[in-house]
């Protein structure tokens, strides 16, 4: 190894240890420090010493002896905090971290040792956040988060991953399918979080665009109906409402970009310019939204039920889109698409990549068809404001309507 690596990897160990030291005396205020940002940087270098002679003398003995004198050192530090009324095991932690993420650096795992350094000081750092959050969850959530968790954990790698037949059954696989519901319950999971970290009560802009993670219908149907109850906030639940449309042009790109890349290169113009031309919309608003602070309530997205009724709509609709293709051509597709849209944006964006990712579908097909997919689902999020809200929200939202249905088909069928 030249010495130009070498230091490199130090450094990167000295710049980990350093970070770390100096979100824990930060932490600590006046008092003093279990270990303060001089020790952490100390502890990754002794890490990254260890390991070079490890691998010099090839013996892992060398890294072994430091890590359990450290070991020790921190179990007696910790045995005296706690009788000094200080049990707290966290700095101890992430002391020991320290000292595995130098020996990281030293050995080339540079990527693996800046991920963990840095998630490591996010942890510290989001202490009072973490423990806000714990706060507002309900023994339900908890259930349902572990409920999911062990479904997902041990029955996803049971599943079988071939297709379940000739098409247009070849496409379906259960194992795919779970996968699916686990990438739409993680970002739902994600906004349902925030909502839960940031309280309920943050204004109706907000609530808006972190709904939109969770579910934008669950928005404009709570926006809608309180429209009723009071109709001086209309503009203001208008441009809640909007920001959660918004919001689910972005889960779209988001799914297609994780499921299959080529689509999202496809597809990003019109969706990103139906989100942008909402966007204007809600800025257009809010300058004269009074402020209201309605709260909405959003069922966990790891509830068992929902998720396995999600899996069943995603097949499908996977299946017919693929059927609607062979029997019908392009416009089975688009005739599919918007008929799925209607009921549920995600399972046709998620069987569209699938398809397009498999050379099933063409790509163009594919991307035009998920943008009336979302179109036609924006149109009856509209029809439910329509039906349910005040006048005064319908006057507010047809613009925001209005423009992005009109830009997302443009861009679609333009580009």
């Amino acid at each position: 190894m030249d010495a130009l690596t070498l230091f490199s990897r130090f450094g990167l160990a000295l710049a980990i240890g350093l970070l770390l030291g100096l979100q824990r005396e930060y932490a600590k205020g006046d008092g003093e420090p279990f270990a303060g940002v001089r020790t952490f940087a100390l502890v990754s270098l002794v890490g990254a010493a260890s390991a070079q002679l490890a691998s010099s003398l090839s013996s892992p003995w060398p890294l072994v002896a430091a890590l359990v004198v450290l070991g020790g050192w921190v179990g007696l530090a910790y045995a005296f905090g706690a009788r000094a009324g200080h049990p707290g095991l966290t700095s101890e932690v992430a002391t020991l971290l320290a000292f595995v993420v130098g020996a990281l650096c030293q050995r080339g795992e540079l990527v693996l040792a800046a991920a963990l350094g840095v998630v490591g000081a996010g942890l510290l750092a989001l202490k009072l956040e973490l423990r806000r959050l714990v706060a507002r969850l309900s023994r339900e959530d908890i259930l349902s988060t572990l409920k999911f968790a062990a479904i997902t954990a041990i029955v996803l790698p049971l599943l079988p991953a071939q297709g379940l037949g000739p098409a247009p059954w070849d496409v379906l696989s259960p194992r795919n399918v779970w996968l699916m519901v686990v990438l739409i319950s993680g970002i739902s999971f994600a906004g349902y979080v925030l909502v839960r970290l940031v309280g309920p009560h943050r204004g109706i802009g907000f609530t808006g665009l972190l709904g939109g993670l969770v579910s934008s219908t669950a928005v404009t149907l709570s926006f809608a109906g309180k429209s009723r109850a009071a109709p001086e906030i209309s503009r203001t639940l208008a441009l809640g409402i909007a920001l959660s449309w918004t919001v689910m042009f972005g889960r779209i790109l988001i799914e297609a970009g994780v499921v299959y890349p080529g689509l999202l290169a496809r597809l990003w113009p019109p969706i990103l310019g139906a989100g942008l031309a909402g966007s204007a919309s809600s800025l257009w608003l809010v300058r004269r939204a009074p402020a209201a602070k309605p709260e909405v309530k959003f069922a966990t997205p790891f509830e068992l039920g929902p998720a396995v009724k999600f899996g069943l709509l995603y097949a499908a609709v996977l299946v017919g889109a693929r059927a609607a293709q062979l029997y019908l051509g392009d416009a089975g597709v688009y005739l599919a698409s918007a008929l799925s849209g209607v009921a549920d944006v995600d399972a046709i964006t998620l069987s569209l990549a699938r398809l397009s990712a498999a050379g099933e579908t063409a790509l163009p097909v594919a991307a035009r068809a998920v943008v009336l997919a979302a179109l036609a689902n924006t149109a009856v999020k509209g029809g439910m404001v329509l039906a349910l809200g005040a006048p005064a929200l319908r006057r507010a939202l047809l613009p925001s309507l209005g423009t992005m249905l009109a830009f997302g088909l443009g861009l679609a069928f333009l580009l």
